[in-house]
Order: C-alpha cells, then structure tokens, then sequence
C-alpha cells in the first residue's frame, strides 16, 4: 500500500508501470472494451467490436495495448481468442489513487510532507 512516505520512495518500475496503466485506460475507446469486460467473465474479439462499433483493426491494436499493460489477458481458443480483465494489474495504480484520495484537504494538514518527512506547519499568530 502506498502513503505519503513510500509514495515518494517507489521504485522507478512501479512508477512506469502505474504509468503504462495509466496510459492504457487513458483512452475512451478503451475505456468502453474495460466495461464491456467488466460486463463479461470472457469474450470473444467478434463480441468487443460489435459492442465497441470500431474496426476490427482498431479494436486489436487497442486490445494489445491494454494487453501490453497487463489490464487485459487473452486465451487463444483456435481460431478465437477470448479476452478478460486481469484486476492485479490495477493494484499499483488503484494504491496510488487511494493514498491521494486518503491524503487531507491542504489547509487541514498537520505538516509539510517533505522527502525528510513530516515537517509541522507554522501558525498563523
């Protein structure tokens, strides 16, 4: 789990890969293949570009690049392949937004997180 002080140390693969993540759901084409999965336990590449409406090119290339990410897994079921979300592959970047979502409004933090750590705030006398 990330927080204020782990967050700042990551390595710099957890930071590329809840960067590749990110760039892979960044997409509205994507996104509507992630819901459609979320809809389905598997399905085939046939049934996302019926539900998508785009090309059966563009639905590949945007199914390999979700694939690239490890968000989307597919099984080769000659000739078909079926596709599912893989979840693990959010964790880094579901910890991420948690530790932003867990963090106070600025006005309402007790001290400045700094790399050295919590350094208190001064008051307004």
């Amino acid at each position: 789990m990330l927080d204020r002080n782990t967050l700042a140390l990551s390595p710099s693969t957890e930071a590329e890969q809840i960067a590749l993540v990110a760039k892979a759901i960044a997409h509205p084409a994507r996104v509507r293949i992630i819901a459609f999965l979320l809809s389905k336990p598997g399905c085939i590449g046939g049934d996302i570009v019926n539900e998508v409406g785009l090309a059966q090119s563009t639905v590949s290339e945007h199914l390999r690049i979700l694939k690239d990410a490890g968000v989307v897994a597919g099984t080769i079921d000659y000739p078909r392949v079926c596709y599912s979300l893989d979840p693990s592959a959010l964790a880094p970047i579901r910890d991420l937004i948690e530790a932003i979502a867990a963090r106070p409004p600025e006005g309402e933090a007790p001290c400045c997180y700094t790399p050295q750590g919590c350094v208190p705030k001064e008051t307004d006398r």
